[in-house]
């Protein structure tokens, strides 16, 4: 069975007026069915860069996005689009809710555009919004939401419609402590009861050492970093 993410050599490298910004140098990542992996790095490092390459939103100028073993990153925009809308669920800092539909209707659009029955979209939705404790909130609009209500309907909206890999940017760093540690833990426990592979890029050292392993991005290229447990000054 092919493995539902795997980088191999990507490259970005920008290119301006200024010269070329080179990002990501030869990056190689595997991403397994059930597993949750960290993406710690400093601002600037190329953590969205990656993301974005790795979801098919950005182009890579050299080496492979294989999703499920198929090479999807340089597919034309059209096939790009519809592998990222079947196979790829995003997650970011800020929820990015359209504000004049409802909750449900929120986690509900995506699986429309995917063409599915609307009855089943809406019962999937629901199921979705009672997984994170929003059944009373389905028919609210995100203006009437909380930030940890608004994250959770947007991470609900990112599985709606069955993705195998999941990409979160900053997934909590938007929220309060508190918060965040509740929304993060329905994360993962959505993540691991449906086996899903994903990505997320944190600052958030207690987060990150939650995960199954811990990445960083060094001189371009991909590199573990050890989990808190098993470094010397814990």
């Amino acid at each position: 069975m092919n493995d539902p993410l795997v980088l191999r050599a990507v490259q970005r490298i920008y290119r301006g007026e200024a010269g070329d910004l080179p990002i990501l140098l030869g990056a190689d990542l595997t991403l397994r069915a059930g597993e949750i992996v960290a993406l710690v790095a400093p601002s600037g490092a190329g953590k969205s860069t990656l993301l974005h390459v790795a979801g098919l939103l950005d182009k890579p100028d050299g080496g492979s996005v294989l999703i499920e073993g198929r090479d999807a990153g340089t597919l034309p925009d059209a096939q790009r689009t519809a592998v990222r809308r079947d196979t790829i669920g995003f997650v970011y800092q800020f929820h990015h809710l359209l504000g004049e539909f409802t909750a449900l209707e929120n986690v509900i659009l995506p699986q429309l555009i995917a063409r599915r029955p609307r009855r089943t979209a809406v019962a999937r939705a629901r199921a979705l919004l009672a997984s994170f404790g929003l059944a009373s909130r389905a028919e609210h609009l995100p203006g009437k939401l909380s930030g940890g209500e608004q994250q959770r309907v947007a991470i609900a909206r990112a599985l709606a419609n069955g993705p195998k890999v999941l990409l979160a940017d900053e997934p909590t760093g938007n929220l309060d402590v508190a918060t965040a540690a509740v929304v993060f833990g329905e994360l993962l426990a959505i993540v691991r009861g449906q086996r899903l592979a994903a990505l997320i890029a944190t600052h958030n050292p207690d987060l990150a050492d939650q995960m199954d392993r811990i990445v960083t991005l060094r001189d371009g290229k991909v590199v573990a970093v050890a989990p808190a447990r098993d470094r010397p000054d814990h």
